[in-house]
């Protein structure tokens, strides 16, 4: 049998691991709330351990800590911040709506990894109490949003962002290779006029661009702190520059800016910043399921598809068809696009449902769903460039072939002979599998030589009117 220890709370005795940091509390967390075995992330944590320990600097120069009792919370959070004590963080996401017990756990795990560095024993509350010394100035109402928002920010700027800067240099790099191949455009998934390969892909890398825009317009709102509201917003049992003060420490910290909060009940009772933040990282994440469907057509084949494009072969694609290779980077994006877009269904519920008079109280899942979905994202976009964007090719003989064949080509003709005729050559070649070249020189007045201008595909995917 595991050997135990015994801690308190307000609530009276609770039996513990003997090797945890943590204490009473988070061991009723554990009992309470068996629902999914998922822990708020690393990243999540990391950031709380920061609010902890700059909260120790603030309050050692208000005169309210102790030079030592800072010292001793600063080397603990150091630990946790390091990720040396991460199988500590034991709570369920699925508990107490404002966060509390997790809140409560991060603050047994410190005063008891700081009673260990001043007394050599584990746990307890003394030389440093979990709320008296390490939750000083501070409530899980304040505390936990402002974690949400100080690790949200670092994983869009620090891993999101940069992600989709490497895509969207990848894919404006394939605009420019791909400027030369002309190819037949396709709207309603019927042929269309044509348009350069690399137009279409300087489509893409547009849409990443536009996303990365988006999500640094939300950044501002992210970037503002509940931390100095406690409560209810009123701040009671906090010093009045305490929440000023934490935001400066946070961004020194952090080498990131955050600013307090312009309203803080604001701040503690609604998570407006969280479904906005979930909203734009839905927009980008559709965005990519936008390009990785249309490359997984483009590549569709090899022999019996559109194949105008070629990806790189990444692994076996059948247990039963040999030789079959399939497009599954492009599949993964697909899949992290749908739990993303889950994720925001959960954000945008917890916003919505969550927010009741003062307090929000669907806290963890937010912060979970909207971390999960950065993180998710930040990761596939990285696959997504090195596997995939950065290795395709053109196939131009293909892309010649079909462009010759499309009835679309009529189009061009349009200007000079007039959409019914235009038309009438469309379905004449249909009928009879000739290309528009051919039935147009049968059945206008058209020269070849007026017939290669004016069906030239080069100069039919720049602006203007061809001219006979």
């Amino acid at each position: 049998m595991a050997a135990t220890r015994i801690e308190k709370d307000s609530m009276g005795e609770m039996v513990v691991p003997a090797d945890a940091y943590y204490g009473a509390q988070t061991s009723r967390a554990v009992e309470n709330f068996p629902v999914s075995g998922k822990t708020l992330p690393p990243r999540f944590i990391r950031a709380l351990a920061v609010i902890k320990k700059c909260a120790a600097k603030v309050n050692g120069d208000l005169g309210i800590l102790t030079a030592k009792e800072v010292q001793l919370i600063h080397q603990a959070a150091d630990e946790v911040i390091a990720g040396k004590l991460a199988d500590q963080f034991v709570v369920d996401v699925y508990q107490t709506g404002s966060g509390t017990s997790t809140n409560m756990n991060i603050n047994e795990v410190i005063a008891g990894r700081a009673n260990e560095i001043a007394t050599g024993t584990r746990g307890g509350r003394s030389p440093i109490h979990p709320n008296d010394h390490v939750n000083r100035g501070q409530s899980s109402n304040d505390a936990i949003p402002t974690a949400i928002h100080v690790s949200a920010v670092e994983a869009i700027d620090r891993h999101l962002i940069p992600a989709l800067e490497s895509l969207h240099a990848a894919l404006d790099k394939k605009a420019q290779e791909f400027d030369s191949v002309i190819k037949i455009g396709r709207t309603h998934l019927q042929d269309a006029v044509p348009v350069r390969l690399g137009q279409e892909f300087s489509g893409y890398a547009a849409q990443i661009e536009l996303g990365i825009e988006r999500l640094r317009s939300c950044r501002d709102r992210l970037a503002q702190l509940a931390i100095g509201g406690t409560a209810i917003g009123t701040g009671l049992n906090t010093h009045p520059e305490f929440g000023e003060r934490m935001c400066a420490a946070i961004s020194e910290e952090t080498k990131l800016v955050f600013h307090p909060a312009q309203n803080y009940f604001e701040a503690l009772a609604s998570r407006d910043a969280s479904v906005e933040a979930s909203g734009m990282v839905k927009t980008v994440a559709v965005s990519m399921a936008k390009i990785a469907n249309d490359i997984r057509w483009l590549s569709s084949g090899p022999r019996c598809g559109i194949a105008e494009i070629n990806i790189p072969s990444t692994q076996p694609g059948s247990s039963i068809m040999p030789g079959k290779v399939n497009p599954v980077i492009c599949e993964s994006v697909l899949q992290v696009v749908a739990r993303v877009i889950g994720n925001d269904a959960t954000v945008t519920t917890g916003g919505l449902i969550g927010g009741t008079f003062e307090l929000n109280v669907m806290k963890p899942v937010i912060a979970y769903a909207l971390l999960e979905s950065i993180e998710l994202l930040g990761n596939v976009a990285d696959v997504f460039t090195t596997k995939c964007i950065n290795g395709i090719t053109a196939n131009e003989k293909r892309c010649r072939e079909l462009i010759e064949y499309s009835l679309a080509m009529c189009t061009a003709l349009t200007p000079v002979i007039g959409y019914d005729a235009a038309a009438h050559i469309a379905h004449v070649a249909f009928e009879s599998g000739k290309t528009v070249r051919e039935v147009a020189l049968e059945t206008t007045k058209l020269t070849k030589e007026e017939l290669d201008h004016l069906l030239d595909a080069r100069s039919q995917t720049e602006p203007g009117i061809p001219k006979k």
